[in-house]
């Protein structure tokens, strides 16, 4: 397995694993948006966001082709009074399902934070669902603990 950031070569492989976590998160964005997006935080990865993707190894997932995207974790450089530095915030982490368990989670999230350590961030924060069990076990594992504050939303 390998880390590493995101090129327009990996789109034809990421944007089905985009695809699949809106899913699990019953979002909706088009394909046109996705790529867009994707298109955008690849080409500019020092401003204001960044992907990295993990990429299976000789074959290492029972069906994955020898170098193939099967995750990626999505990052956004954030400006944070309270901590007076640019932090940043891990939006989307997923692994294609035959490839959970066999650490391209916590692979992704030590990577995020080492490409946070690089720029001189002080924190790397995310959010998700109360009932993931399963992602919150990952977090746990490499170290994260959740805080106090309420997430909320305006919808426009």
């Amino acid at each position: 397995m390998a880390i590493r950031e995101a090129t327009d070569a990996d789109l034809e492989a990421l944007l089905p694993l985009l695809r699949g976590y809106c899913d699990f998160y019953d979002a909706a964005p088009s394909d046109d948006g996705l790529e867009r997006m994707a298109r955008a935080v690849i080409a500019l990865p020092e401003e204001e966001a960044f992907l990295l993707v993990a990429v299976d190894g000789a074959g290492e997932i029972s069906g994955a082709a020898a170098g193939e995207v099967v995750g990626f974790a999505a990052c956004a450089w954030k400006w944070s009074s309270l901590r007076g530095a640019r932090i940043v915030v891990l939006d989307d982490l997923f692994v294609a399902a035959a490839a959970r368990g066999g650490g391209h989670a916590d692979a992704l999230i030590e990577a995020t934070a080492e490409v946070a350590r690089r720029h001189g961030a002080p924190v790397v924060t995310w959010l998700t669902a109360p009932d993931n069990h399963r992602a919150q076990a990952v977090y746990n594992r490499v170290g994260g603990h959740s805080e106090t504050f309420l997430e909320y939303e305006l919808e426009l």
